[in-house]
């Protein structure tokens, strides 16, 4: 079968090579949609330009209160200054876009400086900021004001008094009490002891007899003074302390008989006496060491408050010389406040462990591993040592350490124990009572009080039965060596020289007393 091709017809190919115009009415058509299109933009430009923008926000101005009518002008426009530097740089001159107004461009020089800041908001916004200040200030004094109006009452305290008792009298209520009790640091207000003096500041409260506490002082001691002042929840403790006049003072003896008698006798108070027994206790057993014709010397202050002495401050420096051997210590407080004894060349004069926990006694039994026991009329070892001196004489420890046993130990009677670093163990018998408030875990210090003398459990008469143990073995606390304290730390090394070469100058020229012998 054959296949037949298809042909164009000869129309049509000459149509499909050969390009033709468009045709007449076509032409038109395209003309007018160009016009339309250029007269909708025409259009749309013209209404863009003449539209008024949307409404912007305005400032109002709005009165403060309290403001004076210069205030109130920082709400209002203010004209910018220029600031304009002539060709001879001799001057500047400001002038304002008011001023400037009329003026032709070309009278103006080329190299004018606007300001980039508005000058006279700056200055406004001064005067405000000291009005505020001074409302502020205002606030304060007014605040004075009232602490100064509120009525001030005060009350001695008596034996038996407390703020349970003391309030009532004083229209304040159990909430009060309980505000008061809640208070951080304001123990001393619920251990109140006679003599002290208390001042409750209350306003009257609304519709009733009662009163509001705002404020209340209770005076510790002639320095300082707890002072509480109500806030929003409860009460703020603060301790106030007023300056005291500090005026050094040297004074020198000779022993004579004891270090308290011949103390005395030189002029020193019973707390100057046992602060030197304390410093030089580390060298010198004042219970055992002591001979005749020893001597002293101590550098240190008295307090003053409003030109009355009101006890004796700090030893500064002081000298104690034994059986022909002298010892000296010099006080130094470091950056951090903490205070300390030290040698001439910086050792420090303190051990771990003091010789003796009652510097003013003597030793009425030594240790002694053969003794006879006065009570049981047997040979039982004594394994520490007898410091006899009166009922109700304190009790020192002897080292930093902490508390391990307080009660009764058959024939110990009240004791006292304390762990010093795990190595060290003290013990303490026969006391009449504890310091208060000690307790097992607590920790104390070199020299703190932890009982008093006394006779309790198998003993003839008052006096401290005192042992020392090393790693659980009784040593003689007479004997044993002690550690030592760290010397003092080398940044402070030259400070302290400075001072000490003063001081210990100072105790060269101190004159010895001499006294004369009783020998009726």
């Amino acid at each position: 079968m054959k296949k037949r091709n298809r042909l164009l017809s000869p129309s049509q190919q000459t149509r499909l090579f050969k390009s033709e115009r468009m045709t007449p009415h076509k032409n038109r058509h395209f003309i007018f949609v160009s016009v339309l299109a250029v007269v909708g933009i025409f259009l749309t430009t013209i209404v863009l330009a003449t539209n008024k923008p949307a409404a912007t926000s305005q400032s109002k101005i709005i009165k403060l209160p309290e403001l004076d009518q210069e205030m109130h002008q920082l709400a209002m426009p203010v004209t910018k200054p220029v600031l304009t530097t002539p060709a001879d740089d001799s001057k500047f001159s400001v002038e304002t876009d008011t001023q400037r107004a009329g003026k032709p461009d070309d009278t103006l020089p080329a190299n004018d400086i606007i300001l980039h800041h508005d000058i006279v908001a700056a200055e406004k916004l001064h005067l405000l900021s000291d009005h505020i200040e001074d409302s502020n200030n205002n606030k304060v004094q007014a605040s004075v004001s009232v602490e100064e109006n509120l009525d001030w009452r005060e009350v001695e305290i008596i034996p038996g008094d407390n703020l349970s008792l003391i309030f009532p009298r004083l229209g304040l209520t159990a909430s009060d009490v309980f505000n008061v009790a809640q208070t951080e640091d304001a123990k001393p207000l619920l251990n109140l002891k006679p003599g002290q003096l208390l001042r409750v500041g209350v306003e009257p409260a609304d519709g009733d007899d009662s009163a509001n506490l705002i404020a209340l002082e209770l005076q510790l001691d002639p320095i300082k003074t707890l002072v509480l002042n109500a806030v929003d929840q409860g009460f703020v403790a603060e301790t106030h302390e007023r300056e005291i006049d500090k005026r050094q003072q040297i004074l020198a003896g000779e022993i004579q008989s004891s270090l308290f008698v011949d103390g005395q006798k030189a002029g020193m108070s019973d707390k100057l006496i046992m602060e030197m027994a304390h410093i030089f206790g580390w060298d010198i057993d004042f219970a055992l060491d002591l001979r005749q014709g020893d001597s002293f010397k101590v550098i240190y202050n008295e307090n003053y408050l409003d030109g009355d002495k009101i006890d004796d401050g700090e030893i500064l420096a002081a000298e104690f010389t034994n059986r022909g051997k002298s010892f000296r210590a010099m006080r130094f407080t470091d950056s951090e406040g903490r205070s300390q004894y030290f040698t001439p060349d910086g050792a420090s004069m303190r051990k771990a462990f003091t010789r003796t926990p009652v510097p003013i006694s003597r030793i009425s039994s030594g240790f002694n591993p053969n003794r006879k026991h006065p009570v049981l009329k047997t040979n039982r070892p004594h394994r520490g040592v007898d410091y006899a001196a009166s009922t109700g004489t304190p009790i020192l420890a002897t080292g930093d350490g902490k508390v391990s046993f307080v009660g009764n130990k058959s024939g110990y009677g009240r004791t006292v124990i304390l762990s010093h670093g795990g190595r060290y163990t003290t013990l303490f018998a026969h006391m009449s009572r504890y310091k208060s408030g000690i307790k097992p875990g607590q920790r104390v210090s070199q020299g703190d009080v932890i009982g008093y003398i006394g006779s309790s459990g198998l003993a003839t008469g008052p006096h401290l039965h005192y042992e020392f143990r090393v790693n659980g073995v009784h040593k003689n606390p007479l004997t044993v060596e002690l550690p030592k304290a760290e010397a003092l730390p080398e940044q402070y090394r030259q400070q302290f020289a400075n001072v000490a070469q003063l001081m210990m100058a100072r105790l060269d020229n101190v004159r010895i007393p001499t006294l004369a012998l009783n020998t009726d």
